[in-house]
């Protein structure tokens, strides 16, 4: 645990506020859950709460029949990290953060298909991504009217992401965010 120096006083009301600096360096948005956790030596432990963690056996099932289906890699992150990943490039691309491009896609909620060869953009995903992806397929995962990450189909070099990867896809997309609102 790293020691930031700051201090702060809870108010008549138990809250406490959490410092801008720390909300921006943590990526917390005004409206994220967070997770309480408490140790035996007093500390109290604040953790950005993940609605799609929860469903990682569910992430990793989607995900090896996307990539089982379509040849591709396969990613479900939140809005944070990689948190199920399937096909070749998967321990490359596991627990990686997701790069700010990414993020600002999924708050905007823009599905999007991208090949370098239509000389579309490709995001990054994450800062080994863009040594390994030409084309992707993305859509984010909606649940409760808010976002809570994205479906990737990420395809190399060699390979082109055709309309049906884009409906698998957004399949999935749609599969994971019922699942969270149920």
């Amino acid at each position: 645990m790293k020691a930031t120096g700051i201090v702060r006083r809870i108010d008549d009301l138990g809250r406490i506020v959490i410092p801008k600096e720390i909300r921006r360096t943590l990526h917390i948005r005004q409206t994220d859950p967070l997770e309480i956790f408490t140790a035996q030596n007093g500390e109290i432990i604040l953790k950005k709460y993940s609605p799609i963690g929860e469903l990682g056996d569910m992430a990793r099932q989607i995900t090896d029949a996307l990539a089982q289906t379509s040849g591709l890699t396969a990613c479900v992150c939140d809005r944070d990290r990689i948190i199920a990943a399937s096909g070749k490039y998967k321990k490359d691309l596991l627990g990686q953060e997701i790069t700010v491009e990414l993020r600002q896609l999924i708050s905007n909620r823009t599905g999007v298909t991208a090949q370098n060869t239509d000389k579309n953009f490709v995001i990054p995903v994450s800062t080994l991504s863009a040594k390994h992806f030409v084309g992707e397929v993305i859509f984010p995962i909606l649940a409760e009217g808010d976002t809570a990450g994205a479906v990737l189909l990420l395809s190399p070099e060699s390979i082109i992401c055709t309309d049906g990867d884009v409906k698998l896809t957004s399949a999935a997309a749609l599969i994971l965010g019922r699942q969270l609102e149920s």
